[in-house]
Parts: C-alpha cells; structure tokens; sequence
C-alpha cells in the first residue's frame, strides 16, 4: 500500500505552502514587499498497465492505462511582482517607484543589491542610504546647510541651501530593469540579489520606455492580499487535514489486513 507514502509528501507539500502563506501574512504592512505562491509538481507514476495494450484474441485493447501517482513534491514559490498601493508619508526622502524597476544600493562587499523599499535616510556624511545603512546608487550627498529637497518623477535630485531660491541638481538615482523579475533572489532587508535565472540587470533611468517614474513623499505598500491569503491558509489546512486523515485509513486498513486469520 503506496498511500502511506503519497499522504506524507501531500503533508509536506502542504506544510510548505502554509510556510509561504505565513511569510506573506506576516510581511503584509512590509514596504515594497511581494508576496509568494508555492508551485506544486506530481511525482513520478508507476505504469501498472499501458494504455493500447492489446486484451483479446481479437485485437481489442485497453483504451487507457493503470498509472499510479506516487504523490507531489513543492517546486518553488512564485513571487507576484505586481503594483503594490502607494502611501503618502510626506517625508522627503520617502520615494515609491510607480511601474517597474528596482532602486540600487550598493552593499559592503562592493556588490549590488536591489530594493522596492525607497524608505531612505541622510547619513552622517549626508549621503543617501537605504535602513540598513546601504549606499543608494549613484552616490548622492546632500550638502550641508541643505534646508528642503526635492525628487522629480525621473529621479533628479535638488537641493535648496539655505536661503537661496535656485536649487542646485545633485545627481539623479539610476533603476535596475530585469528580464525575469521572479528570477531574482530574496536575501532579507527588504533586498533582492540578481542570479543566473534572473539575468543581469539592466541600468535605465526613471522614465525610460517601460521603466517606472519615481514618486517623492511615497512608499510602496506590500502587494499582499490578507482575505486572500486567509482563504488561502483555510484551503492548505484542510489539504493537509485530509492527507492526514488518508494516513490514518491506509493505516486502519492495513491493521485490518493484519489481522485476518
């Protein structure tokens, strides 16, 4: 009896994707956070009988086959990448992209790490930086003395020192484009990591033919659906629920078999 086995990979499988529901749940109020699908695959079959075999003298023969599934493995977790709402923080270094694109920082290790998250500080030196302390790219340092700053749509940035009426352009943020968004690695932070699946990013500037503009003042909310992930986290509960209580027969029925005489 196979379903002792089939049973425990649906309990797996299932185990996994209320793990991802969890992950989008609890990153609902997360800035510029996406949320993520488990994608399931069946396993192997065992062929017991072939359709077209023949079953007669005749030449009759079988018109489908005995092909018993061995149960279902998880494969991934797709990453919806869609728009997320725009909330007005009124914070001038607050930016949200509108469309598509990621912001650049550049980390440590003098690699580079992408991000929806365009929540940005002044460090002490006055540079632009992410949360976590990361440098935006390009570099730009707002003087000292700086009393307003201003970001436009394509990612310019000005600022007014002291009391003067003309600003002065800074530099302008540049935006990462991909070829397979999904493809890109997650690594905490509210960062992404390119990978061989994702490709290499394409530098544009905000704007561009197909690249998002750059929204001062704004973040980006998480793109998470709560009364959907519930719906969702209801349905692997019974899933799971039932493949448990498939072990629990397979298992009677094999006692029963036990303990025939």
């Amino acid at each position: 009896m196979k379903a002792l086995g089939i049973a425990a990979t649906g309990m797996l499988a299932q185990q996994t994707n209320v793990d991802v529901i969890a992950n989008n749940i609890a990153n609902a109020n997360t800035t510029g956070f996406k949320s993520g699908r488990a994608a399931f695959q069946d396993l192997i079959y065992q062929n017991l009988d072939s359709a077209g075999t023949i079953t007669s003298d005749a030449g009759t023969e079988r018109p489908v086959g005995t092909d018993i599934g061995l149960g279902v493995q998880a494969v991934g977790v797709i990453r919806h990448n869609t728009q997320g709402g725009l909330i007005q923080t009124e914070n001038q270094l607050d930016m949200a992209i509108d469309g598509r694109g990621y912001f650049i920082v550049n980390r440590p290790d003098g690699s580079q790490a992408f991000t929806r998250a365009g929540s940005f500080q002044v460090s002490s030196v006055g540079q632009i930086v992410a949360l976590n302390g990361y440098e935006v790219e390009p570099a730009i340092v707002v003087p000292d003395l700086t009393r307003q700053v201003e970001i436009n749509q394509f990612g310019v940035v000005m600022a007014f020192i002291e009391n003067d009426p003309n600003p002065v352009e800074l530099g302008q943020l540049s935006m990462a484009m991909f070829l397979n968004e999904a493809g890109l690695k997650p690594i905490g932070d509210n960062l992404y990591e390119q990978t061989t699946a994702s490709g290499d990013p394409v530098e544009s500037i905000p704007g561009d033919p197909g690249v998002g503009i750059v929204r001062q003042g704004y973040l980006e909310s998480s793109n998470v659906n709560i009364i959907q992930q519930i719906t969702d986290l209801i349905s692997a509960q019974r899933a799971y629920e039932m493949n448990s209580k498939a072990i629990e027969t397979a298992d009677q029925m094999m006692t029963t078999t036990n303990q025939i005489r």
